[in-house]
């Protein structure tokens, strides 16, 4: 279920159009939601899985397209716990989104009104968001930061770059991601062919929560079919690429720099398939650890992953 939303009825959806100048691809973003990928389209044909739509994920925090998922991708453990070794109750509050289980999911940024648009030209969007300016989000998450964010579309590749930089008075914990929802549009899911890179598959509990336990997996190449995935990776080397194929399009998410962890999410009930760049694996914030990586006062972390269209 969604918690009510902070967000007023006068939240603005004006949407950002992007245009690759010399290719076929096309893309759109919501600043004031969150800086949510809405849309991304390859000759005209949608990409992005658009699940409950825009409008509910404004004002309830349910994911779509490419959100943005901070601080902390995927879930925690509990709602009393300590984030980054700092104490922190998230019971009851209207910001954080649950999974089935009840767990705090995906962060506090889901549908967020407070980016500002620094730069924007037909092909690339640039925002900001300064964390430390809403106390409702240090309350949750109390580490000051600025958060950057860059889409740039070229000729077949959608790049997207974040930059996390740490406030003069404390080290901020780094566990964001993103998640996007891929579709094939023109061939069923049975027959969508999926190539995942080699990497440490994480050991989880009945609540989705890494054991500590992991198993080394080659890299593979096989068809969908029926199978679901809800499965957390390590140890993914810079470059590594994950890919979608079928209905005459290959679509690979490349994990540029930055993003030595990810989540594969492939759902029954819907036709989409998510490869989910992460700076840390599930739960990092809590468990801590060699993992998460903590960023100096006044540093700042870049991470890059790009989606490219053939």
């Amino acid at each position: 279920m969604s918690p009510t939303s902070l967000l007023p009825a006068a939240t603005d959806l004006t949407p950002a159009h992007l245009r690759s100048p010399l290719g076929e691809l096309a893309a759109t973003f919501v600043p004031g939601a969150g800086m949510v990928a809405t849309s991304l389209r390859h000759r005209g044909a949608e990409l992005l899985g658009m699940r409950d739509g825009l409008q509910r994920y404004a004002e309830g925090h349910s994911t779509m397209g490419i959100p943005l998922l901070h601080p902390w991708a995927n879930r925690l453990q509990g709602d009393r716990v300590e984030l980054g070794g700092a104490p922190v109750d998230l019971t009851g509050s209207e910001i954080v989104p649950r999974d089935e289980n009840g767990l705090p999911i995906h962060g506090l940024l889901g549908g967020s009104r407070y980016w500002k648009v620094l730069a924007s030209t037909s092909w690339a969007i640039g925002a900001e968001l300064d964390f430390a300016s809403h106390p409702e989000l240090l309350d949750l998450f109390p580490f000051p930061h600025r958060l950057a964010l860059r889409a740039d579309l070229g000729a077949r590749t959608l790049t997207v770059r974040t930059t996390l930089v740490a406030g003069p008075d404390a080290a901020v914990p780094v566990s964001f991601g993103f998640h996007p929802y891929l579709r094939l549009p023109g061939a069923l899911r049975s027959t969508w062919r999926v190539e995942l890179p080699a990497m440490q598959h994480l050991q989880v509990d009945g609540m989705g929560i890494p054991t500590g336990a992991s198993e080394f997996l080659p890299s593979d190449c096989f068809v969908l079919g029926s199978r679901t995935y809800d499965d957390g990776y390590a140890g993914l080397r810079r470059g590594a690429r994950f890919a979608l194929s079928g209905g005459g399009r290959r679509i690979v998410v490349r994990l540029d720099a930055g993003y030595p962890f990810a989540q594969v999410y492939a759902p029954a009930d819907d036709d989409v398939i998510c490869f989910e760049p992460m700076t840390a694996p599930t739960n990092a914030l809590v468990d801590g650890g060699a993992e998460l990586p903590l960023l100096a006062m006044g540093e700042s972390y870049r991470a890059t992953f790009s989606i490219s269209v053939s």
